[in-house]
């Protein structure tokens, strides 16, 4: 099976890497069904559960419609019969799937006059096989090809793969004796391996090295292995893709650094203070999915609204990275700015105050209103937005608690203050409480040895149950130990570990806010990774380049071999999605200044790619955006999911869990159209 270049691919103008994806889908898949035709012919587009989600990410049902899609279906509910349209068949390429697919175009009335067919995986020869032996269903067949693609893209530079329950499948109690983890690493590989296909890059492949390959006197545990299987799993993936997809390339092209939760506990639970991460954290959002209610037309009742907080949004853009207080006073200045230079927003003020209107003056309101409305709409959902999260700081006390959890990261307060802050401060919310003893016991794990756990979360007032997040840190810190008898807790984690929960004050880093002092660990990985830095014997290579080679990868400004290589395909040409839109006073981006940033940047180096296994954060994904900038090469994030504070909490609980947990396994995706 093969795979044609994308139809927008030979534009020369940068897009990200949503906006490949969304391409393929829409050019590559949807409208090459319809190149044949003379005329334009309506469809229907059939998906399983996993590509509707793949789908949602990327486009919206407005784009489906433009490519020729008039209905969507799921392939396992009842269909009505439609035997003058084609169909479109975007699945995974398994038995039941080809199953479905037989079924429908089968017999002497199939349910579609044609069928095309695209896998979103490399699908097995025994599958192939059945399909095209089928008599009645394979001249019924328009097209029968793999998409290779396989995962989410949940922003411009990251991605997650769906497995949901990434954490508890590694780092669990019963993970080593989990027959199912080798099927879980084989999914996880193929749908990591699919983002190269979709970019046309070949990367060289590192990954966090088992601890008993740095001592031998450690143990070799299953989860330790993880990332070493996963590599290779990846490798064997791309080795395939080498082979079989046109164009793809022969040599490397960029980095792709695999690693696991373990390397950093304090990122999931920290206060991050930044509008994306509030929003995420305290406004109890459905996805990206925030639900609010605006006064409605007659008066009466509220009407209940919903709107994404996405790329499409100019002003979610410009400010989601930016400390909360900033965004809170950036907002203010452009609502004054808006409503002192917008015609309409003027003319509706004077007659607020009783001033007379001319018949010009009415003309003038009319023909401004359409825009205002869309406009003052946009700024007014994120004016109510950041309100209400300032309203959320000072009712739960959050800068206390920001404070000192940036102590105990930095240093700067320790035990005491902790202490004073549990006894002094008992109506805290048992969250925020669990959440700073987990950045305590990261940092000051010797602290709760013994009957000390017990005695603190009696201080505390927590429940078993929540300590239970507390102690089970401990799987990601490498030495699991069981719990003592009478409830006490014992957290024993490795001198290494202990060592990488702390935080120095980083050099040259010029923060306005004392808040946003904190930043992953993940951000001094890739900074080593792009000096070439990274030691080699705790993050080895499965495929070592040459020193030649090593050397343009480690440039900001790489070798033009290099660059040679890594524009094989227009889509190397990129320039940085750093660099923030302008933005002008009524809060809408300049559509000029979008459409010639290409020209304002110079080409950046080969892409830089993490995966991260159990669970990426936002703090994690912004230093994606952040560092694109200042290592001049775009980097990309991906991981087994995004998990907020809270998220992340919950699956923690469930590692020493013996029931497996259904609302994990069932954790809905937002699907947008």
């Amino acid at each position: 099976m093969s795979m044609s270049d994308s139809e927008s691919s030979s534009s020369g103008d940068y897009k990200n890497f949503r906006q490949i994806t969304r391409d393929r889908l829409l050019y590559e898949m949807l409208r090459t069904t319809r190149a044949r035709d003379p005329k334009p012919i309506w469809k229907v587009l059939i998906m399983d559960k996993l590509t509707v989600k793949i789908m949602s990410c990327s486009c919206k049902m407005a784009d489906i419609t433009e490519e020729g899609v008039s209905l969507v279906e799921d392939i396992y509910k009842r269909r009505q019969p439609m035997p003058s349209m084609d169909a479109i068949y975007f699945v995974q390429p398994t038995k039941e799937n080809v199953a479905m697919l037989l079924s429908d175009m089968s017999g002497r009335s199939p349910l579609y006059k044609r069928a095309f067919v695209f896998f979103s995986s490399p699908i097995s020869r025994e599958l192939v096989y059945h399909i095209k032996n089928d008599g009645s269903v394979f001249p019924r067949i328009g097209a029968l090809s793999e998409m290779n693609l396989e995962y989410f893209a949940i922003d411009s530079q990251g991605f997650i793969t769906d497995h949901e329950r990434a954490l508890e499948d590694v780092f669990g109690d019963n993970a080593e004796i989990l027959q199912t983890h080798n099927a879980f690493i084989h999914s996880m590989a193929t749908r990591i391996a699919t983002v190269f296909a979709s970019l046309r890059e070949f990367p060289y492949i590192r990954y966090r090295a088992a601890k008993s390959s740095l001592d031998a006197s450690t143990l070799t545990t299953f989860r330790d292995l993880i990332p070493t299987k996963l590599a290779a799993a990846v490798w064997h993936s791309l080795a395939r893709y080498k082979a079989t997809i046109p164009n793809f390339p022969q040599t490397e092209t960029c980095e792709l650094l695999i690693i696991d939760r373990s390397i950093d506990q304090i990122a999931p639970i920290i206060h991050e203070w930044t509008y994306d991460a509030m929003c995420h954290d305290l406004l109890n959002m459905d996805g990206n999915k925030y639900n609010y209610e605006v006064p409605s037309k007659s008066g009466s009742t509220a009407e209940k609204k919903e709107a994404l907080l996405e790329d499409h949004d100019p002003i979610w853009l410009e400010l989601r990275h930016t400390h909360i207080a900033d965004a809170s006073e950036r907002l203010h200045e452009k609502m004054t700015s808006f409503m002192s230079k917008n015609k309409a927003a003027q003319l509706q003020l004077i007659a607020k105050d009783g001033g007379e209107l001319s018949t010009c003056d009415l003309r003038k309101m009319v023909q401004a209103l359409p825009q205002y409305s869309e406009q003052i709409e946009i700024l007014s959902l994120h004016v109510e937005i950041a309100g209400k999260i300032n309203t959320l700081i000072r009712d739960l006390g959050l800068i206390e608690i920001g404070q000192l959890e940036q102590g105990l990261v930095f240093g700067n307060v320790g035990t005491k203050e902790v202490i004073n802050f549990l006894r002094t401060n008992q109506d805290v919310s048992a969250e925020n409480k669990l959440r700073l003893l987990m950045i305590y016991a990261s940092v000051y794990p010797e602290k709760f040895e013994g009957d000390k756990g017990a005695k603190l979360m009696q201080l505390a007032k927590l429940t078993t149950n929540d300590m239970n997040a507390v102690y089970n840190l401990n799987y990601l810190g490498g030495q699991v130990t069981k719990k003592a008898s009478g409830g006490n807790f014992s957290l024993r984690f490795e001198t290494q570990k202990k060592k990488l929960s702390a935080r120095k004050e980083r050099e040259g880093e010029d923060e306005t806010w004392q808040l946003s002092r904190f930043y992953p660990l993940l951000e001094e990985l890739v900074e080593k990774l792009s000096k070439g830095e990274l030691q080699k014997i705790e993050y080895p290579y499965v495929n070592e380049p040459t020193p030649t080679k090593q050397e343009g990868l480690n440039s900001g400004a790489p070798s033009q071999k290099c660059l040679n290589q890594a524009s094989r395909s227009a889509k190397s040409r990129r320039t940085p999605t750093w660099a923030k839109q302008r933005v002008s006073d009524d809060g809408n981006s300049s559509d000029s200044a979008f459409r010639h940033l290409t020209s304002e940047f110079k080409r950046m180096g080969p892409r830089i790619f993490i995966f991260m296994i159990g669970g990426a954060t936002r703090s994690e994904l912004r230093m994606a955006h952040k560092l694109t900038g200042k290592v001049r090469r775009e980097v990309i994030l991906g991981s087994s999911s995004l998990d907020d504070p809270p998220q992340f909490i919950t699956k923690l609980k469930l590692l020493s869990s013996k029931e497996v947990s259904e609302s994990l396994r069932q954790m809905p995706m937002n699907i947008y159209f």
